[in-house]
């Protein structure tokens, strides 16, 4: 090594002397036991808060799971952690599972009830607003696992607005996506358990679902409840149809806007937010007929 080159690490070469190594190792030691021990305490605590949650979903769901791992499995979104086993593929086989289920027990309970009637009664039961709310009747929400803040506010908003529609909203309310995916998650993570048992995923699902819609109580969606008012009062209804550009609907009464709405994700919700704005638009303005005559 060149001199010059020597007189620059010199004073380095000179501070990091074996002495002083040996006296900094000396403290590290010192330090090493106590970060150890916090560091497994965190584990134990960690593992000890993974338990407990498990034994309280599988309180909430009334099922007790041969693999546990599954029910971890069934409350881990994609975000949570990039090498995560996430709930998706649970998703997919619940989702499925559920819609058979519904359809065999509506084809028992209703022979006499028509396709063109079970159909809206089977979505009723099973779409995306129906199953958040069940999430949220049953505190699901509080042990999903997730890495997006948004998802927090976002099922906080849909919690805050239930009250206003204590049965369905028909979408008229913004349902998280992510809260049905962990109902249908955890009954595909039931029958996988169950070695793909039917009668056992319908046990579970049944008392999730209370209380299942029935033809007596499955509200009038929006746009059949404006049709027949309108054709009660003769008033001419046109429906505009903008969804593939923009997401929305348009619904003109007599030839004036009198309800839009948007969702972009769904069509029918869409239609269905219009139809409703529309629809509260008319009972205003027959309120205000109706006053009118009364004062006349």
């Amino acid at each position: 090594m060149g001199s010059w080159l020597r007189s620059f690490f010199t004073p380095a070469v000179n501070w990091v002397s074996v002495q002083n190594l040996q006296k900094y190792g000396a403290v590290l030691n010192s330090f090493l036991p106590g970060i150890l021990e916090n560091e497994e305490a965190t584990k134990r605590s960690l593992q000890d808060d993974k338990l407990q949650n498990i034994e309280e979903v599988q309180k909430i769901i009334g099922y007790h799971f041969n693999d546990q791992n599954l029910l971890w499995q069934a409350f881990t979104h994609p975000s949570y952690d990039r090498d995560c086993i996430s709930y998706e593929r649970l998703e997919y086989v619940g989702d499925s599972v559920l819609n058979l289920m519904i359809t065999k027990q509506q084809f028992s309970k209703y022979p006499n009830l028509p396709p063109g009637l079970l159909s809206p009664l089977r979505a009723a039961n099973v779409d995306t607003e129906k199953l958040a709310r069940v999430a949220v009747k049953h505190s699901f929400h509080k042990y999903l696992r997730h890495g997006r803040p948004i998802l927090t506010r976002r099922i906080q908003s849909f919690i805050n607005a239930l009250p206003e529609y204590p049965l369905h909203s028909h979408g008229l309310i913004n349902a998280p996506k992510v809260l049905a995916d962990v109902v249908e998650s955890n009954l595909g993570a039931v029958f996988i358990d169950s070695n793909s048992s039917i009668d056992i995923t319908w046990e579970v699902a049944k008392t999730l679902l209370e209380p299942i819609i029935t033809p007596e109580i499955l509200q009038t969606n929006p746009v059949k409840k404006l049709h027949e008012t309108c054709q009660k009062h003769k008033l001419k209804v046109r429906v505009v149809d903008m969804w593939s550009h923009d997401g929305s609907f348009e619904v003109f009464i007599d030839n004036q806007l009198r309800g839009k709405g948007m969702c972009h994700v769904k069509k029918e919700i869409a239609l269905n937010r219009a139809a409703n704005k529309a629809y509260n638009e008319v009972i205003r303005m027959l309120s205000v007929d109706n006053m009118k005559i009364a004062n006349s």
